[in-house]
């Protein structure tokens, strides 16, 4: 009886060891696959955060995950709950039939540029112990590049405490090309790890797509341009 109680709690010990994701193959995903959600220029803002929440809440569900939208969330220093836009849950009725094991992601998907800062703050709150989240992810307009080392400094701080795994996803508007900047960093707790950079645009049927700037032809055009300037 002692070894099978004591074999019990070290399956559920192991189950609840931080779960990593590698987070910038996920962004990869969201590059590559935009162009699927089907959003128009006809399409308005409830519209766009919709169907990308729905994007991830399939992923998570196609990897086995249970997943909530407007998903209870219990901040401390704000006294209430504050629902995140996403969570995935993992269930394993082997190790615990009554509870979720531990939240495995946590997803906040704002268009308002200026609740960057809140958004931050409602991924990494002061939470329960139980809904301290494995992964996040954050999607948010901003103004512009300049706001992004504000926002990461912020990110590398709170994480300090919290200690996830975490994408965050900064779409701004370029002037300059007249379209979407889409600018992504993965965070470890112990620091920034990866950056990758996309555009967003219109196809010429009005239909939102993401790629890579590598893949972004008129981008390129515009490099060799500017280098054969330089030589």
């Amino acid at each position: 009886m002692e070894i099978t109680l004591l074999r019990a709690f070290t399956e559920k010990e192991k189950a609840m060891e931080k779960y990593y994701f590698n987070l910038m193959q996920f962004f990869e995903g969201y590059v590559r696959n935009y162009r699927k959600l089907n959003l128009s220029k006809l399409h308005n803002r409830s519209m766009f955060t919709k169907r990308e929440i729905d994007y991830f809440a399939n992923l998570g569900e196609m990897l086995g995950f249970d997943a909530f939208i407007e998903d209870s969330k219990f901040d401390k220093s704000k006294g209430r709950s504050r629902p995140m836009d996403l969570s995935w849950w993992k269930w394993d009725a082997r190790i615990d039939d009554e509870n979720f094991l531990y939240l495995t992601l946590h997803l906040e998907r704002e268009f308002i540029s200026n609740k960057d800062v809140e958004t931050i703050e409602k991924l990494f709150s002061d939470t329960e112990e139980s809904y301290i989240p494995h992964n996040v992810i954050g999607i948010q307009y901003i103004e512009s590049a300049d706001r992004i080392d504000y926002l990461n400094d912020l990110i590398l701080q709170r994480n300090m405490i919290q200690q996830s795994n975490c994408l965050m996803i900064y779409r701004y508007y370029d002037s300059n090309l007249d379209l979407e900047r889409v600018c992504a960093y993965t965070f470890t707790p112990k620091g920034l790890n990866k950056v990758r950079n996309a555009i967003c645009n219109q196809d010429d049927s009005g239909y939102w797509y993401i790629c890579f700037d590598e893949d972004y032809v008129p981008l390129q055009n515009n490099k060799r341009i500017t280098n054969s300037i330089k030589l």
